[in-house]
């Protein structure tokens, strides 16, 4: 199995699962290791913004637009399914599990320490090993506060807001505010003039 295909298995509607052990698992720990050299290299010293988005573009094999910001350190245990969008602004300490597919749309601004988790784990210890893989979709102009987290199969709507320390379970609808441990809705984003 070549990337594209492995790819291709992790975005199947409704996501996948890869059992612990498996072929596709130790797939799965091979490509995180060329991650984990290349996060090493953006996370080594000071590079100028150009470099930072050549390397996110050797990460996740996509072009990365010439608005993409990110303050390192990063890090991704995949990087080939991480998708991003214009004025995208990634500040430091962040960590992203992106074998589900991670997509940041246009707009997005994520705070420092945030981790985005696209791996989840059956609560069964026989199974505890398998992983259980779905993506997270964060719509545009989206800001996610410093040391939320995103759990696998969310969905964040056009406009929100995570509450910084948030742990976001669910959709969060477009134009609202959640924040808290379950996140649940604090408020609508009225429109402004």
């Amino acid at each position: 199995m070549n990337t594209k295909e492995y790819l291709d298995m992790l975005n199947q509607p409704g996501g996948c699962v890869i059992a612990g052990g498996s072929a596709l698992h130790q797939m799965m720990c091979r490509l995180s290791q060329e991650a984990l050299k290349i996060t090493a290299r953006i996370n080594a010293g000071y590079h100028e913004p150009e470099e930072i988005r050549e390397l996110m573009e050797e990460l996740t094999g996509k072009p990365v637009d010439d608005s993409f910001t990110l303050f390192p350190p990063f890090y991704s245990d995949f990087g080939k399914n991480l998708t991003i969008g214009k004025q995208v602004f990634i500040n430091s300490g962040c960590c992203f599990q992106d074998q589900g597919g991670i997509t940041l749309e246009d707009g997005v601004l994520i705070g420092h320490h945030v981790v985005l988790a696209t791996i989840d784990h059956a609560p069964a210890p026989e199974h505890r090993a398998d992983n259980h893989i779905k993506p997270i979709h964060i719509g545009k102009n989206v800001w996610i506060g410093a040391n939320a987290t995103v759990v696998s199969g969310v969905t964040i709507g056009e406009g929100a807001i995570v509450a910084a320390g948030a742990v976001v379970t669910r959709d969060v609808p477009a134009r609202t505010v959640v924040g808290g441990v379950p996140a649940r809705k604090l408020k609508e984003i009225e429109e402004t003039v």
